[in-house]
């Protein structure tokens, strides 16, 4: 590296970006379900399942904050890998 040459990078840029513990998007599709489900179907049993699954899920993420991530890729990845 040069001397004298820093370039400040900013926190958002090298950390997940949370929203109640979660990745952003894990936490807008858990909550996004849970009330569809909960208000829009009457069914009010499903947010205490959803609290439950949001606190799950916020241990995983403080145990790996890139868990999320690496499971889509999993998920897309091809299942059999040919020569």
């Amino acid at each position: 590296m040069t001397e004298g040459f820093d370039a400040p990078v900013h926190r958002s840029l090298t950390e997940v970006i949370l929203l109640g513990g979660l990745p952003r998007t894990v936490g807008l599709l858990l909550w996004t379900t849970a009330a569809a489900v909960g208000f829009g179907l009457q069914q009010i049993w499903v947010l205490p399942f959803a609290i439950v699954a949001h606190i799950g899920l916020v241990f995983v993420t403080k145990k790996d904050p890139f868990f999320f991530d690496v499971f889509v890729h999993a998920i897309k990845a091809p299942k059999q890998l040919n020569p």
